[in-house]
């Protein structure tokens, strides 16, 4: 179990708790539970690279601690 921090830039930041071998469009149905938006309305970038929801966690490098970069379509 890891926990990844996200932040919107506009003041928010959010923890998830997760497994480093969910996809990331799993990730965002967890991080859309939390926030009240629709998954399919998040976008996820590490290190300016937008992320793909079937790929895992892992295959992007995210552990423990992460910080991801949130933005809302």
């Amino acid at each position: 179990m890891i926990e990844v921090l996200c932040n919107d830039r506009l003041g928010k930041k959010i923890r998830v708790k997760c497994l480093e071998e969910d996809s990331v469009g799993d990730f965002k149905k967890m991080l859309a539970l939390q926030l009240g938006v629709l998954a399919n309305k998040i976008v996820l970038q590490k290190g300016g690279t937008v992320l793909k929801d079937h790929i895992t966690l892992e295959d992007y490098e995210v552990h423990d601690n992460t910080n991801l970069e949130l933005y809302y379509l």
